[in-house]
């Protein structure tokens, strides 16, 4: 059932202080979490405590160290991966990317892979953890559109384009019970033969130093930091506020559930974070 709309004078009332916010910071650099991306149908990994809703997903070190965990990745993606690519932008995206026209953003950091706010018309942002629609040789660096993959998927495992599998979050599929021995995965065809992996940030893998380097650069020229759907659980992303805070910052965020940050906030919608940030483009 979908979610009730509040009347639009609460509404209007209850992002009253983010608007002014907003008005006395008027160059932001923005953090956003999977949040703004639940909407179009792509699932997220918490809950609104913050906790895992699900196992963890697989850490760069399993998938480069056994070509079996590398099978059952594949696997799972080839049913995963047409739900990332349907995707299409929701209010978030387009809301912040009306932000960023007005002038108002400094930088996008985005945590999540899905591509959709640029697909929005944001251009200020940075994909801190990868994007899933490309693909990269773990050998020769060489990089390719996952869309391609795919159809080889597809082609060289025939029988699994009518199998069925719950969506799970940043392109990935719950698949259980199959004997995943004979599934066949294309290596590199530009080395003829490295491992292939999306161009994402695993766990356990670090985020590459030129984009951490490029962030703390914007945050620098920013006045104030907000925080759209997203727990800040995951380091990679929760660093940026802690720099914000130690700078002098102010952090406002918007996310329903609790943030790792909630002690460093100056101010917290706890509320959708398409209504909140579409009021305000209304009201701004």
């Amino acid at each position: 059932m979908p979610k009730a709309l509040p009347p639009a004078c609460d509404l209007g009332l209850a992002i009253e202080p983010l608007r002014g916010w907003l008005r006395r910071h008027p160059r932001l650099f923005v953090i956003t979490g999977a949040g703004c991306s639940t909407a179009v149908g792509i699932p997220d990994y918490r809950d609104e405590n913050g906790d895992w809703k699900r196992p963890q997903p697989v850490t760069y070190q399993a998938f480069m160290g056994d070509a079996a965990t590398r099978r059952r990745y594949w696997a799972r993606s080839l049913l995963g991966w047409p739900v990332m690519a349907r995707a299409r932008p929701g209010t978030a995206h387009r809301a912040l990317a009306q932000l960023e026209h007005a002038g108002r953003i400094e930088l996008l950091l985005t945590q999540n892979v899905d591509g959709l706010h640029h697909a929005a018309g944001s251009r200020r942002t940075l994909d801190l953890h990868g994007r899933v629609d490309t693909v990269r040789c773990m050998h020769c660096e060489a990089r390719s559109p996952r869309a391609i993959l795919q159809a080889e998927l597809l082609r060289r495992n025939p029988g699994w384009a009518q199998l069925q599998a719950a969506p799970a979050p940043d392109g990935d599929a719950d698949l259980q019970g199959r004997d995943l021995s004979g599934f066949d995965v294309p290596s590199c065809t530009h080395c003829g033969g490295g491992p292939l992996k999306p161009d994402v940030v695993f766990f356990g893998e670090n985020v590459p130093r030129e984009r951490v380097a490029a962030a703390h650069a914007a945050l620098a020229r920013s006045d104030a930091v907000l925080v759209a759907g997203s727990s800040l659980m995951v380091y990679s992303g929760y660093r940026f506020v802690q720099a914000a805070v130690r700078q002098g910052l102010p952090v406002a965020a918007i996310n329903q559930g609790r943030t790792r940050a909630d002690e460093l906030l100056a101010l917290k919608l706890a509320m959708d974070v398409d209504q909140a940030l579409q009021a305000v483009i209304d009201a701004l």
